[in-house]
């Protein structure tokens, strides 16, 4: 069978400008695009509205082109797309594979703690199944994918391109998990999958701390009848805490207000990647950054796993 070309992308969530972290993850999935002589698409991830900030989308795909990072497609906005998730959700539904939740967080929480068994994963509650057999009066609040089926548990094992071999049980240490909130807003997990396939993405390249997410996402993939993506997951920018540079730890904007600024900001990110740093005048670092980093990222990552030695 032909193998499908190459198609990546960069998915920021406008929350506001890009920062050190988010720079560096753009860069990966661009790189890799490239040394693969793929595409390289931008999608805004918008369908959070409530944390979406004015302006951000415009500020972000600003920033990608100051950096010399543009997409091969016009950006999309997961806010326009809800017919595509809507349309989703009535397969899983038609196939029994999705049901309405009337829990809420409180309800969860209490059974779990009733049960003995009250536990947190990354600050969410693990769903222990509560709606399956119905709503038991309570009005639908949200939508969950049934992992567990015919009495089988949901165990997902993939090969990171970089962390090598990964296994998670979904049904044991997430649950059901949600397609649709309770507030009426399509959940991550299912835009993603979605608009991947829509999109025809092969390789999805993004930062460590979303590893977590991948089992779910195949799940999905393989609920939905959908391709199923290669994935691989780059090393984060560590803020001076010692943990994931974010904006909710107080990552600061990137400035990229003239030249130097912008080649500071390309090296902090490669030097992230384990690339060397690019030097001259910016035009000069832009032809650097497309032959140079390209063909040692396609070094790299031209065996079965991803090399992540210093260049």
């Amino acid at each position: 069978m032909k193998k499908p070309p190459y198609i990546g992308r960069f998915a920021p969530s406008p929350t506001g400008p890009l920062h050190a972290g988010s720079l560096a993850a753009a860069l990966a999935s661009w790189l890799d695009a490239r040394a693969h002589g793929g595409q390289w698409l931008v999608r805004i991830e918008d369908v959070d509205t409530p944390r979406c900030v004015p302006g951000a989308a415009d500020a972000i795909l600003q920033q990608l082109a100051t950096c010399g990072l543009l997409p091969d497609a016009a950006p999309i906005d997961q806010s326009q797309r809800g017919a595509l998730y809507q349309q989703a959700l009535d397969q899983l539904t038609h196939t029994g594979l999705a049901y309405p939740c009337g829990c809420t967080r409180q309800d969860i929480a209490t059974v779990l703690a009733n049960s003995g068994h009250a536990r947190e994963r990354h600050g969410e509650l693990v769903y222990p199944g509560t709606c399956r057999a119905g709503l038991n009066g309570k009005p639908a609040r949200a939508w969950r994918l049934l992992t567990a089926q015919a009495g089988q548990q949901a165990k997902v094992s993939w090969t990171d391109r970089r962390l090598g071999p990964q296994t998670q049980n979904v049904s044991e240490q997430v649950g059901d998990f949600v397609l649709r909130r309770a507030d009426g807003l399509w959940a991550y997990q299912l835009a993603v999958v979605v608009d991947d396939a829509a999109q025809g993405i092969t390789d999805v390249v993004r930062g460590e701390d979303l590893t977590d997410n991948t089992a779910r996402q195949i799940l999905l993939q393989r609920a939905l009848g959908l391709p199923t993506t290669r994935y691989l997951h780059t090393p984060l920018v560590l803020g001076a805490n010692g943990e994931k540079l974010s904006k909710q730890n107080g990552a600061q904007a990137l400035l990229l207000s003239d030249p130097l600024a912008v080649l500071a900001a390309m090296n902090a990110a490669a030097a992230c990647l384990s690339l060397p740093a690019s030097s001259g005048s910016l035009t000069e670092a832009l032809a650097q950054w497309v032959q140079r980093w390209t063909a040692q990222w396609a070094l790299k990552s031209s065996g079965e796993r991803f090399h992540h030695s210093p260049a």
